[in-house]
This record gives C-alpha cells, structure tokens and sequence, in this order.
C-alpha cells in the first residue's frame, strides 16, 4: 500500500531582536494588548518524538526517574547517544519537553536549574539529575533572560520587569520566595517612567560585590538598579540599536555590553558615583553581536556574532584594555548563545548544534565536540564543571526554539587526549534523527545568497 507523506513548507526563523521589535510595535499600536498576557505561539518547527531506547547498554548508561509532578508541562526523553572522537566521550542524557512555548533562557545555581519560556512559569529543577522541584509564578510571561548569583535569581519578563527570587534550597521543601520586582510598584508606571524599559529586556548581569543589577534592553539603553531597595540610579544610552547581551566582570567591575549594531562597549562606573563612563569600544566585523560570555578572571572576552562566528579578546596585562585574539569558526548560521565554564566554551547558534570548546595554551581553541539533537535555533546555553574521578565532566544544558531543554554529559582526561572509558567497549549504539528541515535549511540560504 503506497503512502503519501505532505508537510506544509515551514517559515524561515526571524532572528530573536527583530521578532522583540515586532511584538513591542505591536503592543504600542493596540493598548488592549497590555490587558492579557498572550498565549505562547506554536512553534515553527516540529515537536520531537520519542526516539526507542538503545538495544543494548554501556557502561555510561544514566538511568532518569520520572517527573516528581504528574501536571508538569515537561516530560524526561529516553536515553539518546552519539558517537565520540577518540578523545572524549559525550551524550545527550536527557530531553525535557515543554509545553509552555519556546524555551528562551537558562542558568544554573546552587543545585538547582532555571528555564524561562513563554509562559508565566519559571520552571526549577534539580541540577543534575534534572527532576523538576516546582516554579516561580509571576503575572507577565515572556521570560528572556535569567541570572542566578549566589543565593539570587534575577527574572527578566515581557512587562519590561526584573523581579528578584530567593534560591530554593536543594534540601528543603520547594518553597516560591518572591523578595523584589524592579522598579516596583510606587515607581510604575507614572511616578518615575523614566525608571522603565521601554522595549523587552534582552539580557542581565549582577555585581554581587556592590549589589548592582544590569539590565540591557531593545531600547539601546542599559539600566543600573540598587537591588537592596530596588532603585534604578542609571540609565546609560549604550548603543545604537538593541542591547542584546551584557556581561560583568566581578574583580574590577567593567562593565561589556553588546548591541545589534556591531559593537562591543566596556563601561566603569565613576568612583562615588552612580554614573558609568565609556572607557573603549570593541569591533571587529560589522556584524550584529547577539552574545556575550566572559572566561573567569576576566581574561577572555568571547563574543558570538550573526556571521556564525565566535570572536574572543584577551585582556591586556592588568589594565583594562582588551586584544582582539581571533575568532572561533565552525557554526553555518548566527551565534545566538554563549557560556563559560574555566576553559570550556559552549556556543549555541541558529544551526541548532552546539559546539563545545577548549581554550588551550595561550589563546589556541580546540572544538571538542559538535552536539546534534535540536530541531530548531539553540537560543540559550549554560554550562558546569565537576570533577569525575581523573577526568573533567562538564554538564551542557541548551534551550530551543523547538520547545526542548537538553542535556548533555562530557566527560574529558586533564591534560589528556584520551577518552575516559570502563572497560575496552567504545562504541556505543545510537539513533539519528533530522537536526533541520531540508526546506527551512534551503531558504535560509538562499536568504544569505541575495543578501
């Protein structure tokens, strides 16, 4: 009997700042927009389907538990393996489905893992055997960006609102402890407007040491805020066109933003003051920056650009100025997602794979590894370090247009290029599966082309 299979064509992705702007547009132009929070819109690519567990089993094998709560939106996917260079062994432990719209940020702290999405929900899992604890609750979905320090998360919604999380203890019962929403609700949104985001906010980054939020938005502007009492006391008109990233570095407090425009911008904040001066600006390629991550110790810069390339900057000595190092080649469409872990690098990009990087001696990068598995743009990424026995694991989680968080184990040799194996298997069984349509892959280059 003849089957015939029909598919309707698939759209091409709009990049995440032009699909902001849109929404802003849109919102600005119908004031009932503002009264209900929308439903998450369907994804453009298909929703992934079970693969069969693997026939037979290695000694890598991670066995995942159910979901703890049986109304969870998210549901734990079957064992995926892929195939390893001689040099390091990695998998895909997990696949968490969502239910809440397209995954569009992640981060880790103290045990626990964070995702944002679409909906109301930030969803809280257990770092690292991924079982979900419960979620933080809040009137505005649309959840771009968040950043966990120390015992803080920090949540930034579609409302142009930051609100501030106590982080769950991982040995208590899950507890929502909601301790700010910045700028609250004495400054919002008549008495101080100018302490608002005009457009959603892209990105976050805390100065614990002096209890300084960042927030960058697709207003051109990057807003400080005093955390202690919630007050925003600067407004810096940073760039040109969209903020789309910014990073902090802990031990002098220089302050990187990165813009749709191309450029990268170091910012320090005037001494007993509240302002911020412009102490150089980075550009190499005229490119839109979407990421940024800084190595620890602020040594590296790297920075992920639409080209599909990662370029890194070396600090010079101990001042504050920052090299131009090069630049790390590998992904075929735009770099959307950075993050550092030591001397690891992850970069998601629009190609919907992750590369996985290692800063050698000096400022030489080896790819290590190339992890397939999205069937849509990589929007988000974080990385962790543990220590496995004589080998470094690093823990990958990655967040995606197609609804999914995955996660992912590497286990690497110190100073080696051996993998670390049990036993003398090295090959283990694994099942492969379309990472992009055909037709969506086609009209993105020929996009490219006419460009």
């Amino acid at each position: 009997m003849e089957t015939s299979s029909h598919r309707p064509e698939e759209s091409p992705y709009v990049p995440m700042d032009a699909r902001m702007k849109q929404q802003h547009r849109f919102k600005e132009a119908t004031p009932e927009a503002t009264s209900s929070s929308p439903s998450p819109s369907p994804s453009p690519y298909p929703s992934p389907s079970p693969s069969p567990s693997p026939k037979r089993a290695s000694n890598f094998s991670l066995v995942m538990s159910p979901c703890s709560s049986p109304e969870s939106p998210w549901s734990l996917s079957p064992l995926h393996r892929h195939p390893a260079p001689p040099h390091l062994l990695f998998r895909c432990v997990a696949t968490l489905s969502a239910k809440d719209g397209n995954v569009l940020a992640i981060a880790v702290a103290k045990g626990a893992v964070f995702t944002g999405s679409e909906s109301k929900r930030v969803r809280v899992w257990q770092h690292p055997d991924c079982l979900e604890r419960g979620s933080l609750r809040s009137s505005s979905g649309g959840v771009r960006s968040i950043h966990a320090v120390g015992d803080r998360v920090f949540t930034a919604h579609d409302d142009c609102r930051i609100r501030v999380w106590r982080v769950p203890k991982p040995n208590l019962p899950f507890r929502q402890e909601r301790l700010a929403t910045l700028p609250t609700t004495s400054f919002f949104p008549r008495l101080r407007p100018h302490n608002l985001h005009r457009a959603p906010i892209t990105s976050l980054a805390y100065h614990q040491a002096e209890g300084l939020l960042y927030s960058g938005s697709v207003d051109c502007t990057v807003r400080s805020w005093c955390a202690a009492d919630a007050r925003c006391i600067d407004c810096i008109a940073a760039h040109d066109d969209a903020v789309t990233a910014v990073a902090l570095n802990p031990e002098d407090g220089t302050l990187f933003t990165a813009s749709s425009d191309g450029t990268i911008k170091l910012w320090k904040r005037v001494w007993g003051q509240s302002a911020h001066t412009l102490t150089m600006t980075l550009r190499f390629q005229a490119s839109p920056v979407n990421a940024l991550a800084l190595a620890p110790r602020g040594r590296f810069l790297y920075s992920g650009s639409s080209d599909g390339f990662v370029n890194f900057w070396e600090k010079e000595g101990t001042s504050c100025r920052y090299n131009h190092g090069g630049l790390l080649q590998g992904h075929r469409f735009a770099v959307l997602c950075l993050a550092c872990a030591e001397r690891i690098v992850v970069s998601g990009s629009e190609d919907a794979t992750i590369r996985v990087w290692r800063r050698e001696g000096g400022s030489l990068h080896e790819c290590l590894a190339v992890l397939e598995g999205h069937r849509g743009p990589v929007g988000c990424v974080a990385a962790w370090l543990e220590a496995e026995g004589g080998a470094v694991g690093v823990v990958v989680y990655s967040g995606s247009l197609d609804r999914t968080v995955k996660v992912w184990r590497l286990s690497i040799v110190n100073g080696g290029g051996e993998m670390k194996v049990e036993g003398e298997e090295r090959v283990v069984e694994f099942e492969t599966s379309p990472v992009l349509s055909p037709s969506w892959v086609e009209k993105k280059l020929q996009a490219a082309y006419m460009q």
